[in-house]
């Protein structure tokens, strides 16, 4: 086990850092747009939470490429891991297609959401422009997905950092005017998320070929046609996992929604919060991640306790961050809340909400972790059906009424979703438990 725990903190590690650059790369293009005035930031964010909302599915049901691309590995099949990466790219054109179509839709019916003049006029060409990095973030999910696959992660972080510094300076290139080229405004902060994505699916893809010519034939050793049959896989196992992330973004997305009801205060100690929790999140995120990745490769050697000790450890790295976590909010809530706000009344709420968001810090990681394990199995029905149960069933109509009902306010929110989780997360564990047994994984393998 100690092994094991060694082999998943190295593989964990810089897909975490990863995650956290991306984050990071959202709070930047915020930032840069800062001097704009309220108009500008609220377009930014507003549409990049837009864009976010009806991207994540696609980018969640290419995390199928995590059971087909880790086992195979792990069986030695390399020429079949290439199938499924053009598989990938393939199923990704498709969905390419649907989103953007998807994505100008909600553009062209903004002006009936209510949302200010001043906002509407920013919002609606930041999120035309955006749509046109649709593509290439999908493209970079199925880059990312594979290299994870095949252990090799350390080239993932360096990619990111670098995409972020690209991001950085093409935010001042194009929303304030240099070299020649024009100040956009808002609209730039788009132009350069589209030229970091570019650059970053440019070096992912580099790096695949440079990965694949250690191996004999490199990728030319299968052709690369249509695939429909593998597409169609992918989809039927991707699908609940995309189905289980919206589950769980949408369900806070509407407590948002609801926060918005109480008070102005409310909503801001709520999103300021949210901010934090999702930051520290990317913590078991990643972990989850390298979970998929080391049960698939045992999956794909037929060693049944080898992918058990890798679900095993992962959860027990989940435990040790989500006691962290939850240390880390109780202990020092005002100095994190104020890299967001000064305001005095915020403060205060944000205090409390951190407070009982520390409470299910565990229970969130689990969940996280075992659904990533679960992944590595191929079961990624399991987490939807729980996610949708415990959230939408239980957790929400219970916020709803210790908010509004028993008088608890915004907190009375975060009490109610905070109980879904932690039933979510036993009930993951749970899962695993019986998952994990030899007759049961013995069935998952490919």
């Amino acid at each position: 086990m100690r092994r094991e725990l060694r082999d998943t903190l190295t593989l964990a590690w810089p897909v975490i850092l990863a995650e956290m650059a991306w984050v990071v790369m959202g709070i930047v293009d915020t930032v840069m747009v800062g001097p704009l005035g309220p108009a500008a930031i609220g377009a930014v964010g507003t549409g990049s939470s837009i864009f976010f909302a009806f991207m994540v599915f696609g980018m969640g049901t290419l995390f199928a490429l995590d059971t087909f691309v880790a086992q195979n590995h792990g069986a030695g099949r390399h020429a079949e891991c290439h199938r499924w990466l053009f598989a990938g790219f393939q199923l990704a054109v498709v969905m390419s297609v649907v989103l953007v179509l998807i994505g100008l839709g909600v553009a062209a019916l903004l002006p009936v959401a209510g949302i200010h003049p001043d906002v509407l006029r920013l919002l609606q060409p930041y999120l035309r422009t955006l749509l046109w990095s649709a593509p290439l973030l999908l493209f970079f999910t199925v880059c990312r997905r594979y290299l994870q696959a095949i252990g090799a992660v350390r080239p993932i972080i360096v990619a990111a950092i670098v995409a972020n510094l690209i991001n950085a300076g093409a935010n001042w290139v194009f929303i304030y005017g240099h070299f020649g080229i024009p100040a956009q405004g808002a609209v730039g902060s788009a132009y350069a998320t589209t030229v970091a994505r570019v650059c970053l699916v440019i070096m992912l893809w580099t790096i695949v070929v440079i990965v694949d010519r250690q191996r004999s034939g490199g990728l030319s050793d299968v052709p690369f046609v249509i695939d429909w049959p593998r597409m169609g896989q992918l989809a039927r196992l991707g699908i609940p996992a995309a189905a289980q992330i919206v589950l769980e973004v949408g369900v806070f997305t509407a407590a948002a929604a609801l926060a918005g009801r109480i008070s102005p205060v409310a909503l801001a100690a709520n999103q300021v919060v949210l901010n934090i929790a999702s930051f520290f999140f990317m913590l078991p995120h990643g972990l989850s991640s390298a979970a998929a990745v080391r049960v698939g490769h045992a999956i794909g050697r037929a060693d049944v306790d080898a992918a058990r000790r890798a679900g095993w450890a992962a959860l027990a790295f989940a435990l040790g961050i989500g006691i962290g976590n939850a240390a880390l909010f109780v202990l020092l809530p005002t100095p994190l809340l104020r890299l967001f706000t000064s305001d005095a009344s915020i403060l205060g709420t944000g205090v409390t909400l951190l407070f009982i968001c520390a409470l299910f810090q565990p229970f969130d990681a689990f969940q996280s972790v075992a659904t990533g394990a679960l992944r590595g199995l191929g079961d990624t029905r399991t987490p939807a059906l729980f996610n949708l149960v415990g959230h939408w069933v239980i957790g929400l109509p219970l916020a709803y009424v210790l908010c509004f009902n028993r008088g608890w306010g915004v907190a009375g929110l975060w009490a109610g979703l905070g109980f879904s989780l932690t039933l979510v997360g036993i009930a993951m564990l749970v899962a695993w438990r019986l998952r994990s047994g030899r007759p049961l994984m013995a069935a998952a393998m490919v």
